[in-house]
């Protein structure tokens, strides 16, 4: 697969998908989508709606995690990792395929 969840980005969705008491038939679902002040943002979400076709699927620590094959161009070689620190909170990505991403990380250039 192209993207991988490290153990504390699992943690962090398994601490959300039980307070926000999401069924277990949900998965991870990572993507790309274009906008953003770079050109794509990144997607993560929960979904129960998996394309044997169009999608790929792994788990990582636990979680499920499907992407589908387009953002899976974009995203060959992707960290999703979890920081927590005094400046900031959230998910982060680590994409060796950006070639320029905005200052907020939220979005990048392929």
């Amino acid at each position: 697969m192209s993207v991988t969840l490290t153990e504390k980005a699992a943690g962090e969705v398994k601490r959300i998908i039980e307070n926000q008491h999401i069924d277990e038939t949900h998965f991870l679902r990572i993507g790309v989508a274009g906008g953003g002040c770079s050109g794509f943002s990144y997607q993560l979400g929960f979904a129960n709606d998996f394309d044997e076709k169009a999608d790929v699927r792994n788990e990582f620590f636990g979680v499920p995690v499907v992407i589908d094959k387009k953002s899976a161009l974009y995203l060959d070689g992707t960290t999703v990792d979890f920081h927590e620190g005094v400046d900031a909170r959230g998910f982060k990505f680590e994409n060796p395929n950006a070639v320029k991403s905005c200052g907020c990380g939220s979005s990048f250039q392929a």
